[in-house]
């Protein structure tokens, strides 16, 4: 496993690094530095590559073509050529700037599998990319060019690519630069390919992967924030805490749900919105479904991140390349061998991005819902139409849910699955695909989304909590509404710009301030 070492740096061994360290390294700019087991495990591998390279008989990736050109054999003179021609002509990409975490976490994980000796790659060329991040050096990666299959060929390529000295990169200030420019500045020699090494470098599942991290990361934040925000507004649309209790939850034992129901009991105890209307006057039935099903609908979508956190596990543990360098136990240094193989293939990581898709979708539809409800005075239970000050004059919050709804409807179209849209390449040779990139930068439009929805509910819920008073809220809840005053959004009165309210909404949903206020108050959330 992965530690941290007292000097702050990420130790990259010949075991799998965590979510943890995805995120240090992929966010804060955590260096990382290779163990000494893992440059053993490198030093081993090479010996197999470098054996395998002297003999007259092909051995795939190491003197042959690639893909479909696999078939031609490749003089000694000519293999640091190839590696060269692989890394340049891979670097294909096209489109905006892939983001600076992305990248990093992308780097991390290639290096992860370097460590491990499977792909024969030298020590030192490990070393290189390693440096790349300990040194803030971000090569600049295009959107497009990943079809999730012979891994993330075009993105990682990019990386190769500033290994050797060419393309571009961003240093640790942002500023763009030449590669061998950065390079030289950080006292880093670009590195002379050797046999395989092209190919260890492009072949893995890494850009997917990183940013199944990164979700997990947000979206865990995310949906215990849905969770304040369904308390909001269940609190302040005068609705009933007694369909959460654990004992009805207990009736459909899915976990995910018993910790959101858990969730908004805590938030609800000691409300005295709530309280106002639990006694033998309240006449009221049923809530409507966006807040009586909400641990349902929250704990299915926490359900699927552990689903998707499973296996973002396994493939943290996997080393992914083609071919692989795999070691005969007992044997001299140099005794293994070369294998083809497929698991580059992105499937398993496709299909989960697609998943967490469809579940941040939902989530925001329901959000959407409740947040409706309070502005259609029909539905709101005495509150005045869209929450404004003077209904017709002003028009309150109207607008800030057609900016949920657009959103909304945007999930929805990210929500259909790129997973099962795969499109032959390489001459038929690659004739199925996982999309599996396609699925994780939609992924991330989706979590943004997510993060936008639930802000505009947190902002409408407490603007209807202060029209709600005298009843005082929970404590938790009462937090958040203070924390949106102390940033800036403004309570109940006339119209107002209010686009930026909205902003600081999103940023305090984002950073978790939201979630930190409540805790504060009643703990932690699960």
């Amino acid at each position: 496993m992965a530690e941290q070492t007292v000097h702050g740096e990420i130790e990259v061994g010949v075991g799998p690094v965590t979510p943890e360290d995805v995120v240090a390294v992929a966010r804060h700019g955590r260096a990382v530095r290779l163990t000494d087991e893992a440059r053993q495990a490198l030093a081993r591998g090479r010996a197999v590559v470098e054996r395998l390279a002297a003999r007259p008989t092909p051995a795939y990736g190491v003197s042959t073509g690639f893909g479909a050109l696999a078939s031609r054999h490749i003089p000694i003179e000519d293999r640091a050529r190839l590696q060269r021609s692989l890394v340049r002509s891979h670097a294909a990409g096209s489109g905006s700037e892939v983001e600076r975490e992305v990248v990093r976490a992308l780097m991390l994980l290639r290096l992860s599998t370097l460590a491990t000796g499977a792909t024969g790659i030298r020590p030192e060329t490990a070393q290189r990319l390693g440096d790349l991040l300990s040194h803030g050096l971000t090569p600049v990666v295009r959107e497009h060019g990943s079809l999730g299959c012979s891994g993330d060929l075009a993105p990682l390529s990019h990386c190769a690519l500033a290994l050797i000295g060419e393309g571009e990169v961003r240093d640790a200030t942002g500023t763009l630069l030449p590669a061998a420019e950065a390079l030289e500045a950080a006292g880093l020699a670009p590195v002379e390919l050797a046999a395989k090494e092209g190919l260890a470098l492009v072949n893995g599942t890494d850009g997917m992967l990183g940013m199944l991290v990164l979700a997990l990361e947000d979206l865990r934040l995310l949906l215990r924030t849905a969770d304040v925000a369904a308390a909001m507004s269940v609190e302040a649309q005068l609705g009933t805490d007694r369909v959460f209790a654990a004992e009805l939850q207990a009736l459909r034992p899915h976990p995910g749900q018993a910790r959101s129901a858990a969730n908004l009991v805590r938030l609800l105890a000691d409300s005295g919105v709530v309280a106002s209307h639990r006694g033998p006057d309240c006449h009221r039935v049923q809530d409507a479904y966006s807040l009586r099903c909400a641990p349902q609908v929250h704990g299915a979508a926490r359900d699927t991140v552990d689903h998707a956190a499973a296996v973002a596990g396994r493939e943290l543990a996997s080393a992914v390349d083609n071919p692989v360098v795999l070691l005969d136990p007992g044997e001299g240094a140099d005794r293994g061998r070369v294998e083809s193989n497929g698991n580059f293939h992105g499937a398993p990581v496709g299909y989960v991005l697609d998943f967490l898709a469809i579940a941040a979708a939902d989530v925001a539809s329901m959000s959407e819902r409740r947040t409706d409800r309070f502005l259609d005075q029909f539905r709101s239970r005495g509150l005045p139409p869209f929450l404004a000050d003077d209904p017709g004059v002003d028009s309150g919050l109207m607008i800030a849910q057609y900016t949920q709804a657009a959103i909304v409807s945007e999930l929805k179209r990210l929500a259909v699955p790129a997973s099962v849209d795969s499109i032959p390449s390489s001459a038929m040779q690659e004739d199925h695909v996982s999309m599996g990139w396609s699925a994780a930068r939609k992924l991330r439009r989706s979590v943004d989304g997510l993060a936008r929805v639930v802000a505009i509910e947190v902002l409408t819920a407490s603007r209807a909590l202060d029209l709600r008073a005298p009843l005082e809220p929970a404590p938790g809840t009462a937090a958040v509404v203070a924390a949106l005053r102390a940033a800036g959004v403004g309570g109940p009165g006339p119209d107002r710009h209010l686009s930026p309210e909205i902003e600081i909404a999103v940023e305090l949903v984002r950073t978790g301030a939201v979630v930190r206020e409540v805790e504060e108050q009643i703990g932690g959330l699960d």
